[in-house]
């Protein structure tokens, strides 16, 4: 058990990604909070986490809004006593089209779910972790923060953007015991981004093209993720922040 009794939330968590992690997460130990905007599929993750053995609720947030970021965290501190992990999954991302085509709106959006979030949640769960004697961020970034493909040029840039404030706020917060790491997976199929990131329909054709990127010769999966995100939600990596960690298979292109 990793994470044995340890107080976590995980963002955007009703399915894809953040589902992978919540589960495994709880499958370690840890008491976790399910956050996502939908509600029937946020609890239906709980459900399977406690049939699973698992202790888990659900809180509904948007992570965009300052307020609700702050209930989130509140939530953890009421519902656990103390705020040890935070994982800043929940990700959007405009049309792959050419940067000139994506609409003002979207570009909003793309950069309010990224990376407004990661302040919000600074904001709002620093104190905790302060009060806790220290805690751990870990934000979901992406392969696109640092390897950028065109096409997704606002999405790329709002998750470089997460990448350089995740290992500045490590440089600024070590003092208090506050850890803040990246994780970069790469292209996965089976999130309900995927087709947007594709720039239209799954079909084999669009799967070769990411597929041949990626030397170990397939695409990651959420468990993947969830492994890289455990071992950095455990004393395990009490000595590690201010690193990404690219769940990528060495993808190349």
């Amino acid at each position: 058990m990793r994470v044995q009794g340890k107080s976590i939330i995980v963002t955007g968590s009703g399915g894809g990604i953040g589902e992978g992690i919540a589960k495994r997460l709880a499958a370690e130990g840890a008491s976790v909070i399910v956050n996502d905007i939908n509600t029937s599929m946020g609890e239906k993750v709980v459900t399977d986490i406690v049939a699973a053995g698992g202790k888990a609720s659900f809180f509904a947030a948007d992570v965009t809004k300052s307020a609700e970021v702050k209930a989130l965290v509140n939530a953890a501190l009421q519902r656990h006593g103390k705020l040890d992990v935070m994982v800043n999954n929940a990700g959007w991302t405009h049309r792959n089209r050419p940067a000139l085509e994506v609409p003002e709106d979207e570009f909003d959006k793309c950069y309010a779910v990224n990376m407004k979030s990661i302040y919000l949640a600074t904001i709002h769960a620093v104190p905790a972790f302060r009060a806790n004697g220290g805690g751990s961020f870990i934000n979901i970034a992406s392969t696109a923060g640092v390897r950028p493909r065109p096409g997704l040029t606002w999405y790329n840039g709002s998750k470089g953007a997460v990448i350089t404030t995740s290992k500045s706020l490590a440089a600024e917060l070590g003092p208090d015991n506050i850890r803040v790491n990246c994780i970069n997976p790469v292209f996965n199929p089976d999130t309900g981004l995927s087709a947007e990131f594709a720039g239209g329909p799954l079909d084999e054709e669009r799967k070769a093209k990411f597929r041949a990127s990626i030397p170990l010769g397939r695409f990651s999966t959420a468990l993947d993720v969830a492994n890289a995100a455990l071992y950095l939600a455990s004393d395990e990596a009490a000595f590690i922040s201010g690193v990404c960690i690219e769940v990528d298979g060495a993808r190349c292109v």
